[in-house]
Protein backbone atom coordinates (compact mmCIF):
# COMPACT_ATOMS: atom_id res chain seq x y z
CA UNK A 1 0.00 0.00 0.00
CA UNK A 2 1.26 3.22 -0.65
CA UNK A 3 0.71 4.50 2.87
CA UNK A 4 3.22 1.92 3.78
CA UNK A 5 5.94 3.45 0.95
CA UNK A 6 5.44 7.17 1.92
CA UNK A 7 8.14 7.48 4.14
CA UNK A 8 10.74 6.27 2.25
CA UNK A 9 9.12 7.60 -0.91
CA UNK A 10 10.13 11.35 0.62
CA UNK A 11 13.53 10.17 2.23
CA UNK A 12 14.48 9.06 -1.38
CA UNK A 13 13.23 12.49 -2.40
CA UNK A 14 15.34 14.59 0.02
CA UNK A 15 18.65 12.22 -0.90
CA UNK A 16 18.52 13.68 -4.58
CA UNK A 17 15.44 11.17 -5.91
CA UNK A 18 12.74 12.17 -8.70
CA UNK A 19 9.98 14.54 -7.20
CA UNK A 20 8.16 13.30 -9.40
CA UNK A 21 6.75 10.28 -7.12
CA UNK A 22 5.55 12.71 -4.70
CA UNK A 23 2.65 13.16 -6.98
CA UNK A 24 1.11 10.00 -5.93
CA UNK A 25 2.13 10.71 -2.24
CA UNK A 26 0.48 14.53 -2.52
CA UNK A 27 -3.04 12.65 -3.93
CA UNK A 28 -3.56 10.31 -1.54
CA UNK A 29 -2.84 13.04 1.64
CA UNK A 30 -5.48 14.89 -0.39
CA UNK A 31 -7.96 12.31 -0.29
CA UNK A 32 -7.37 11.82 3.19
CA UNK A 33 -7.94 15.35 3.73
CA UNK A 34 -11.22 15.71 2.17
CA UNK A 35 -12.19 12.36 4.16
CA UNK A 36 -11.05 13.72 7.32
CA UNK A 37 -13.10 16.67 6.52
CA UNK A 38 -16.18 14.55 5.47
CA UNK A 39 -15.73 12.55 8.43
CA UNK A 40 -15.82 15.59 11.05
CA UNK A 41 -18.75 16.83 9.59
CA UNK A 42 -20.95 14.03 10.10
CA UNK A 43 -19.59 13.70 13.37
CA UNK A 44 -20.25 17.45 14.18
CA UNK A 45 -23.87 16.99 12.69
CA UNK A 46 -24.56 13.59 14.76
CA UNK A 47 -23.55 15.31 18.00
CA UNK A 48 -25.67 18.33 17.34
CA UNK A 49 -29.14 16.54 16.68
CA UNK A 50 -28.16 12.87 16.39
CA UNK A 51 -32.17 12.38 17.14
CA UNK A 52 -32.70 13.67 13.65
CA UNK A 53 -29.60 12.76 11.78
CA UNK A 54 -28.51 9.20 13.34
CA UNK A 55 -30.01 6.24 11.97
CA UNK A 56 -27.24 3.97 11.75
CA UNK A 57 -27.01 2.12 15.18
CA UNK A 58 -23.29 1.72 15.55
CA UNK A 59 -23.32 5.62 15.05
CA UNK A 60 -25.80 6.13 17.36
CA UNK A 61 -23.96 3.57 20.06
CA UNK A 62 -20.98 6.22 19.41
CA UNK A 63 -22.98 9.52 20.06
CA UNK A 64 -24.56 7.84 23.20
CA UNK A 65 -20.84 7.20 24.33
CA UNK A 66 -19.37 10.75 23.97
CA UNK A 67 -22.35 11.96 25.27
CA UNK A 68 -22.01 9.36 28.59
CA UNK A 69 -18.29 10.89 28.79
CA UNK A 70 -19.57 14.62 28.34
CA UNK A 71 -22.50 14.57 31.07
CA UNK A 72 -25.42 14.56 29.05
CA UNK A 73 -26.70 11.15 30.86
CA UNK A 74 -30.30 11.81 29.91
CA UNK A 75 -29.48 12.27 26.11
CA UNK A 76 -27.14 9.45 26.50
CA UNK A 77 -29.72 7.22 27.88
CA UNK A 78 -32.20 8.03 24.94
CA UNK A 79 -29.74 7.20 22.36
CA UNK A 80 -28.93 3.94 23.61
CA UNK A 81 -31.85 3.03 23.45
CA UNK A 82 -32.53 4.23 19.75
CA UNK A 83 -29.15 2.61 19.18
CA UNK A 84 -30.20 -0.71 20.74
CA UNK A 85 -33.78 -0.80 18.92
CA UNK A 86 -31.48 -0.72 15.64
CA UNK A 87 -29.95 -3.76 14.66
CA UNK A 88 -26.41 -3.81 16.03
CA UNK A 89 -23.68 -6.24 16.13
CA UNK A 90 -24.40 -8.95 19.18
CA UNK A 91 -21.45 -7.70 20.94
CA UNK A 92 -22.16 -4.05 20.64
CA UNK A 93 -25.72 -4.38 21.68
CA UNK A 94 -24.04 -5.96 25.10
CA UNK A 95 -22.02 -3.26 25.47
CA UNK A 96 -25.09 -0.50 24.72
CA UNK A 97 -27.62 -2.31 27.22
CA UNK A 98 -24.69 -2.69 29.80
CA UNK A 99 -23.80 1.22 29.74
CA UNK A 100 -27.80 1.76 29.67
CA UNK A 101 -27.78 0.07 32.54
CA UNK A 102 -25.33 1.55 34.43
CA UNK A 103 -27.25 5.24 33.73
CA UNK A 104 -30.68 4.04 34.40
CA UNK A 105 -29.25 2.46 38.03
CA UNK A 106 -27.23 6.23 38.03
CA UNK A 107 -30.68 7.73 37.96
CA UNK A 108 -32.72 5.56 40.42
CA UNK A 109 -34.34 3.85 37.08
CA UNK A 110 -34.11 0.51 38.56
CA UNK A 111 -37.07 -1.31 36.79
CA UNK A 112 -35.23 -0.72 33.37
CA UNK A 113 -31.65 -1.70 34.93
CA UNK A 114 -32.94 -4.87 36.48
CA UNK A 115 -34.33 -5.85 33.21
CA UNK A 116 -31.27 -5.20 31.55
CA UNK A 117 -29.31 -7.20 34.12
CA UNK A 118 -31.75 -10.27 34.12
CA UNK A 119 -31.28 -9.84 29.83
CA UNK A 120 -27.32 -10.20 30.60
CA UNK A 121 -26.89 -12.93 33.23
CA UNK A 122 -24.38 -15.28 31.70
CA UNK A 123 -21.68 -16.97 31.50
CA UNK A 124 -19.44 -14.15 30.62
CA UNK A 125 -17.54 -10.71 32.37
CA UNK A 126 -20.69 -8.82 31.59
CA UNK A 127 -22.71 -11.78 32.74
CA UNK A 128 -21.17 -12.34 36.23
CA UNK A 129 -21.08 -8.25 36.62
CA UNK A 130 -24.77 -8.61 35.78
CA UNK A 131 -25.33 -11.63 38.51
CA UNK A 132 -23.28 -9.19 40.73
CA UNK A 133 -25.67 -5.62 40.06
CA UNK A 134 -28.71 -7.76 41.04
CA UNK A 135 -27.41 -9.21 44.50
CA UNK A 136 -26.59 -5.84 45.33
CA UNK A 137 -29.89 -4.37 43.89
CA UNK A 138 -31.82 -7.15 46.06
CA UNK A 139 -29.70 -6.67 49.00
CA UNK A 140 -29.40 -3.03 49.43
CA UNK A 141 -32.88 -1.36 47.72
CA UNK A 142 -34.95 -3.99 47.63
CA UNK A 143 -33.97 -4.75 51.16
CA UNK A 144 -34.01 -8.91 50.58
CA UNK A 145 -30.93 -10.51 51.26
CA UNK A 146 -33.28 -14.04 50.37
CA UNK A 147 -33.63 -12.95 46.90
CA UNK A 148 -29.77 -11.32 46.70
CA UNK A 149 -28.98 -15.00 48.03
CA UNK A 150 -30.32 -16.85 45.01
CA UNK A 151 -28.96 -14.42 42.71
CA UNK A 152 -25.59 -15.40 43.55
CA UNK A 153 -26.63 -18.97 44.01
CA UNK A 154 -27.70 -18.60 40.40
CA UNK A 155 -23.97 -16.99 39.24
CA UNK A 156 -22.21 -19.68 41.53
CA UNK A 157 -24.12 -22.59 39.43
CA UNK A 158 -23.59 -20.78 36.65
CA UNK A 159 -19.72 -20.97 37.35
CA UNK A 160 -19.44 -24.38 38.64
CA UNK A 161 -21.23 -25.79 34.87
CA UNK A 162 -18.63 -23.19 33.32
CA UNK A 163 -15.41 -24.65 34.74
CA UNK A 164 -16.77 -28.27 34.71
CA UNK A 165 -16.75 -28.53 30.75
CA UNK A 166 -14.05 -25.72 30.44
CA UNK A 167 -15.47 -22.43 29.27
CA UNK A 168 -14.06 -20.46 31.88
CA UNK A 169 -10.33 -19.78 32.15
CA UNK A 170 -8.93 -21.29 36.10
CA UNK A 171 -7.43 -18.06 37.41
CA UNK A 172 -10.73 -15.81 35.83
CA UNK A 173 -13.42 -18.39 37.70
CA UNK A 174 -11.05 -18.48 40.78
CA UNK A 175 -11.31 -14.89 40.63
CA UNK A 176 -14.94 -14.49 40.04
CA UNK A 177 -15.72 -17.46 42.61
CA UNK A 178 -14.43 -16.00 45.51
CA UNK A 179 -15.89 -12.40 45.25
CA UNK A 180 -19.67 -14.35 44.54
CA UNK A 181 -18.58 -16.63 47.87
CA UNK A 182 -17.38 -13.89 49.98
CA UNK A 183 -21.14 -12.41 49.16
CA UNK A 184 -23.10 -15.36 50.17
CA UNK A 185 -21.17 -15.65 53.70
CA UNK A 186 -22.34 -11.80 53.90
CA UNK A 187 -25.83 -12.40 53.27
CA UNK A 188 -25.83 -15.52 55.14
CA UNK A 189 -24.59 -13.61 58.25
CA UNK A 190 -27.17 -11.03 57.22
CA UNK A 191 -30.73 -13.08 57.16
CA UNK A 192 -29.63 -14.93 60.14
CA UNK A 193 -29.20 -11.66 62.47
CA UNK A 194 -33.05 -11.17 62.88
CA UNK A 195 -32.91 -14.19 64.52
CA UNK A 196 -30.50 -13.76 66.61
CA UNK A 197 -31.83 -10.33 67.22
CA UNK A 198 -35.31 -12.12 68.43
CA UNK A 199 -33.54 -14.56 70.75
CA UNK A 200 -31.37 -11.37 72.20
CA UNK A 201 -34.30 -9.95 73.28
CA UNK A 202 -36.37 -12.77 74.72
CA UNK A 203 -33.23 -13.81 76.91
CA UNK A 204 -33.34 -10.42 77.79
CA UNK A 205 -36.67 -10.14 78.98
CA UNK A 206 -36.27 -13.49 80.68
CA UNK A 207 -33.52 -11.76 82.75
Amino acid sequence: MLSDLITRIYLDFVRGGSPERLIPVFHHNQMDLRGLAALSSRILSLLSDAETCGQDGLELFGVSRICEKRGENTRARKLYEKSIASVLPAETDRAARRSLARLAKRDGDFALACELWKGALGNSRPGYEAYEQLAIYYEHKACDPEQAQEVVRRALDELRRANQTGNIAPGVYREIKVKFEHRMTRLERKSRRPLLDVLGTRLETQW
